[in-house]
């Protein structure tokens, strides 16, 4: 049993998540952005508490930083999308309606080229399935619905509808840009009025050593995302309508289409500097002590954008200052325990999660720690607090050793694990587990379910206050939910600190082929 969160531990880790909450939450760290004073109070606050805690600082240098070099960008105007016809007639697509700029690090794209249609952009060899099959688009522009088949497992769908993966399948390809297509459904989940409102927030990637940004298929950029409504204009002449296009569901038809694109994309640039703060439980066992397990949550919020109802202060509160109050409790419940974890635990809290899991993505290309020696990653990103929750869901447990330590967490608590409840988010790849995902590291992540009540209030949240100023702490925010919440990772992070084995990726699992040693696979 864990004496740690019995009573009344369990109302001590309420109080102070709520104390960590208040303090990450106020209106002082203005949205906690990543490379702004705001963000770097956050920083210097949660390395107090990993001092007054007793952790070792497990940052460079000695320090509970790593320096994460940024590159911030947003598009420096609208850009411009026309259209030419086979018979030369020539249309402009409008900004903000028709289509938005995707930003990009780079001052300035220009790309003229004809349009190839490729379905989704899919290529996976194990169902068998090739959208590029019977088309050339060297030198061409790829055209891509968003979204990913639906008859895909759920996390395999999330890697397949991420741009980053279809970009790259393009350049392999020989494209030289790409344009994603909204659906019915994908505007739906989020609206395209979203999307133009976002278009010119700041986006972010980290540098190299050589101060170059990177990016992911540099020759193939994503030139803009285009509205249904101005889809009509690129399917104009098309051998097959729009609207059988998208009746068509999993397998649209691809084609070439009968116009070629003039795109023009311009940015503004400016180098950041933000920095992860790691703190270091050192493991008891003079042998498994070299090994890690990562407890990762983000640190940083949106920050400051246009008022809502006079609120322009984006305080996330609940994405993410819940899940770092409750990496913060995990890691003081660790230090009082009266037996150490026999491996160390890294307590991580990055930067710029919110501009695409940057700071994770950093940290997992440059460890402070052997990278050889990171064994697991419990991920903590905004666990929707408001309510008792009952059951969660364990988003990557079951690809790897993880999955029956999950199980026997989940079941001594009488908690329940339930399948993806949003495939068409592609949550999966959404956070920054993923990352880690990506460098071979075994990783879950927990959702707070549905069951309870959690369904409405998960998507009040997703359509109410995600990433606007309401989510502060006036939110009825369940404390005893997020005690109970820190002492279920808690569980998952003790068990996997203390087995005998590393977790390792099952026998031909999607995720551990495409991104582990074989050394990390089951045999």
């Amino acid at each position: 049993a864990t004496t740690a969160f019995a009573q009344p531990s369990a109302e001590r880790t309420a109080e102070n998540m709520r104390a960590h909450i208040a303090f990450l939450a106020s209106d002082l760290l203005e949205g906690r952005e990543a490379g702004t004073r705001g963000y770097d109070i956050a920083a210097d606050y949660a390395a107090s508490q990993f001092r007054q805690m007793g952790l070792k600082p497990a940052g460079e240098n000695g320090t509970w930083f790593q320096r994460t070099p940024l590159v911030a960008y947003r598009a420096a105007d609208a850009g411009s999308l026309a259209l030419t016809g086979l018979g030369g007639a020539r249309a402009e697509l409008v900004a903000n309606e028709d289509f938005v700029v995707i930003r990009n690090p780079t001052r300035e794209i220009r790309r003229s080229a004809p349009l190839v249609f490729v379905g989704y952009g899919v290529v996976a060899p194990e169902r068998r399935r090739d959208d590029y099959v019977g088309l050339d688009v060297r030198g061409k522009i790829v055209v891509a619905l968003e979204g990913a088949p639906r008859n895909f497992q759920t996390e395999e769908r999330a890697y397949y509808r991420s741009a980053r993966t279809k970009r790259l399948e393009a350049e392999k390809h020989g494209a030289v840009g790409f344009i994603s297509v909204g659906t019915p459904a994908s505007e739906d989940a989020r609206p395209f009025t979203t999307e133009a409102r976002n278009a010119r927030a700041w986006a972010m990637t980290w540098r190299d050593a050589t101060g170059r940004p990177y990016e992911v298929a540099p020759s193939v950029p994503q030139l803009a995302l285009v509205s249904v409504k101005g889809a009509a204009k690129l399917f104009a002449g098309a051998r097959t309508p729009l609207e059988k296009v998208y009746a068509a569901g999993d397998n649209p038809p691809r084609f070439e289409l009968a116009v070629r694109a003039e795109a023009v994309t311009r940015a503004e640039t400016r180098n950041s500097e933000s920095h992860n703060v790691a703190g270091l439980i050192p493991g008891s066992d003079p042998t498994l002590a070299k090994e890690t397990v990562v407890l990762s949550a983000h640190l940083d919020h949106v920050g400051l954008t246009e008022p809502v109802n006079g609120d322009g202060i984006n305080n996330g509160a609940l994405d993410n200052a819940s899940g770092v109050a409750t990496a913060l409790e995990m890691a003081r419940t660790f230090m009082e325990s009266a037996e150490r974890p026999k491996r160390s635990i890294l307590v991580l809290l990055v930067t710029a999660e919110e501009k695409g899991l940057v700071g994770a993505e950093y940290f997992a290309r440059n460890p402070t720690v052997p990278r050889e020696d990171l064994v697991a990653n419990v991920n903590l990103d905004m666990p929707l607090l408001t309510y008792d929750f009952t059951d969660v869901v364990a988003f990557g447990a079951e690809r790897s050793g993880i999955g029956p330590v999950v199980r026997q967490a989940a079941g001594g608590m009488g908690i329940g694990l339930s399948p993806d409840p949003l495939p068409e988010e592609g949550l999966f790849t959404r956070s920054d587990h993923y990352r880690f995902v990506e460098a071979g590291v075994p990783s879950v992540f927990l959702m707070t379910g549905f069951q309870n009540g959690g369904e409405a209030k998960f998507r009040g949240f997703l359509s109410g206050c995600y990433h606007h100023p309401c989510d502060d702490t006036a939110q009825p925010i369940d404390y005893a939910a997020g005690a109970k919440f820190a002492r279920l990772n808690y569980e998952i992070a003790k068990a996997l600190a203390n087995a005998p084995e590393r977790p390792r990726w099952n026998r031909d699992d999607f995720f551990g082929r495409k991104f582990s040693q074989p050394a990390q696979r089951q045999p």
